[in-house]
């Protein structure tokens, strides 16, 4: 339990009253702070949305659920993401978000490809062996309710319970909806975390059909990489040789990076040490002189040609 921290104007304070447990036999009361959601990065929903702080390490969506509807009744709550959550999200799901966008321009039989492999390596992955998660103390979460009115009307509602003290009982009506903790919740995840033979083998026959995919991938990929030129212009060869020469138009462009490439290298050179440098500013101050006493003797003429010139009377 935590106890209520002097929190930002931002934030609205809403009191919960934790039961007694057979593990602690007290009563106690554990805050939440409310405000509506504002991410750095903005989406549709962040009207209708609201920003939890410090939630109990025993949340779960129906917690949250019975939570909102004792505050403004029900039909006004729609979903909760945890702080673990979005992380995974983050992580997971916008990538995937991008190659669908980017899946649009490819081919039906790509996407199809793509698809399959995601199923192969979901299947190539562990059952959880917890049948519910615990959250870290002070976690945070984002509850999406049915609209902005909602919004407002818990904020409303949880300004009102300063006054009348009838704080909300974590964990009433949620019943068989969320499950149990304690001894159960052991025994539960020593059973899960010895799964059968058949579903061992049946994780480990995905697994290696994805592992044998990457390999081959990743052959495909060398194959194809020991045709292509350096930046030297050259193409290594390697054990097992080459399956095709390299392309003509690549040689040439290798080729060029190549002469780039020394010119480059010639010039950083140039001026590398103190001497070189002051050569070339004698070399750059007598060609100077050379060229003003050039453009001197051309004035002179000049002069000299406009001396002798006589108009006609």
């Amino acid at each position: 339990m935590a106890e209520m921290p002097t929190s930002s104007e931002d934030f609205a304070t809403l009191p919960v009253s934790i039961p007694p447990l057979p593990s602690y036999p007290v009563q106690a009361t554990h805050y939440l702070y409310l405000r509506r959601n504002a991410p750095r990065i903005a989406t549709a929903n962040d009207s209708r949305c609201l920003f939890l702080a410090n939630v109990p390490v025993d949340s779960t969506e129906p917690h949250f659920r019975a939570l909102f509807a004792n505050l403004v009744g029900a039909g006004r709550f729609e979903s909760i993401t945890f702080e673990q959550d979005r992380k995974v999200a983050k992580t997971s799901h916008e990538p995937a978000q991008a190659e669908r966008l980017a899946k649009m321009h490819k081919k039906r039989k790509r996407e199809d490809e793509e698809l399959q492999h995601k199923r192969e390596e979901a299947a190539a992955e562990l059952p959880d062996t917890w049948t519910r998660q615990l959250h870290r103390s002070g976690s945070s979460a984002v509850a999406l309710l049915a609209d902005e009115k909602s919004v407002e009307a818990v904020l409303k509602a949880v300004r009102k319970l300063k006054k009348s003290k009838k704080y909300p009982v974590w964990g009433e009506g949620v019943k068989d909806k969320a499950p149990p903790l304690g001894s159960l919740w052991l025994k539960a995840h020593n059973k899960m975390s010895y799964p059968g033979n058949d579903v061992v083998q049946d994780v480990m026959d995905a697994y290696f059909t994805v592992f044998n995919r990457k390999e081959e991938e990743a052959n495909q990929l060398a194959k194809r990489l020991r045709n292509e030129p350096d930046e030297d212009g050259f193409v290594t060869v390697t054990r097992g040789g080459r399956s095709a020469p390299a392309n003509r138009d690549e040689a040439e462009e290798a080729k060029q990076r190549m002469l780039d490439k020394q010119k480059k290298k010639q010039d950083d050179m140039q001026d590398f040490y103190r001497f070189q440098l002051r050569e070339r500013r004698k070399a750059e101050q007598a060609d100077m002189l050379r060229r003003f006493d050039e453009d001197r003797k051309k004035v002179q003429a000049m002069k000299e040609k406009r001396g002798k010139f006589r108009p006609e009377t």
